[in-house]
This record gives structure tokens, C-alpha cells and sequence, in this order.
């Protein structure tokens, strides 16, 4: 079951205008909890963590993050839960590997584009595998909320230009930041 929402969010001067597609994989609906539920077809709920998020970065000065991230206070993106299927499409057909992963990452936010404050911003689009999410999970003895958290703020890094070539760079981006 797909559902799809545009959410603007405004709070504290920040605007996010999300697209969101939601994704409930068939049969498990009678299984989520009521918190894993929303997170697969609740914009509004992914707004708030997104806006957590931003406020998060943008006000801690340690976090390196691109001067027009920090300046600016309207942005734009997307997040799409899918199928395996559909991922395993994306990911052959923009990075050239057919094969399955858990998120893929599209930025657009370029640091030498001018940086217009009154305009936005769009950062690009995370797109996350539920029925690979719900693997991992359970092969890590952890909630489905807790993958799709981990692995959309892993696709919210890599928007905002943060990148991981090895395993150890990849837990020092998720982990030490």
C-alpha cells in the first residue's frame, strides 16, 4: 500500500516542504506498532524529525556543515519508503549495480551555488527499501522504527554532502556526528 503527501513545515523561521510516499508492506499491518505505523505513512511525522534533525546540524557549530545549509531557511526534498523491487531498479539503473541495498541517496544541494535566503533549497531524495529495513532489523535485534530512523538520517547525511568510502568512515558519519 502506497500513500503519497506533501508536507510544508514551518517552525522557528525553518521551512521544509517534503514529498513523501509512504509504503506498508501487505500483511503486516495487524504487526507494526502504533510509533513503526506512522513512521511508514505519516509526512507529518517525518517533517518533525526532519526539522529536529535540521535544527540539530544547523545550531551545533561542531557539525561541519555547508555554509548554505546554515544560512538559508527553506529547503525541499523527498523520502520515499518502497519495496525491495523497486530499490533493487533504482539502484541498477543510477549507480549502475544490480544488486540490493537498504537506502539510496540522490543529493542536489551543490555548496557553490549562490544561496538565495528567500528561495528553496532542494536537498534531494532518500529512498528506503521497507522490506530490506525490516531484515535488518530483525537480524540486529532492533525495531522497525529504529532501521528506518537509522537509515533515513544515514540518506539525510548523505544529502547534506557527508559521505562514507569505508566502513570505518561510515560509522564515524552516523555515529560521531
Amino acid at each position: 500500500m502506497n500513500m503519497n503527501s506533501n508536507q510544508l513545515l514551518r517552525i522557528d523561521g525553518l521551512e521544509l516542504d517534503l514529498a513523501f510516499t509512504g509504503f506498508l508492506p501487505d500483511g503486516l499491518e495487524t504487526y507494526l506498532d502504533k510509533e513503526t505505523t506512522n513512521l511508514l505513512i505519516n509526512c507529518q511525522l517525518w517533517s518533525d524529525i526532519f526539522k529536529s534533525w535540521m535544527n540539530f546540524l544547523r545550531n551545533n557549530q561542531d557539525i561541519e556543515c555547508t555554509d548554505i545549509f546554515r544560512k538559508n531557511n527553506f529547503f525541499s526534498m523527498g523520502l520515499n519508503l518502497t519495496n525491495h523491487l523497486s530499490v533493487i531498479q533504482l539502484n541498477e539503473k543510477w549507480r549502475h549495480k544490480k544488486e540490493p541495498t537498504d537506502v539510496l541517496s540522490f543529493p542536489s544541494l551543490d555548496n557553490n551555488m549562490p544561496a538565495p535566503c528567500s528561495q528553496f533549497i532542494e536537498l534531494g531524495d532518500i529512498i528506503v527499501s521497507v522490506e530490506t529495513a525490516l531484515k535488518q532489523a530483525k537480524e540486529n535485534d532492533h525495531s522497525l522504527a529504529d532501521e528506518l530512523r537509522w537509515l533515513v538520517s544515514h540518506g539525510f547525511l548523505h544529502l547534506l554532502g557527508r559521505d562514507h568510502p569505508t566502513s570505518i568512515s561510515l560509522d564515524r558519519m552516523l555515529c560521531d556526528q
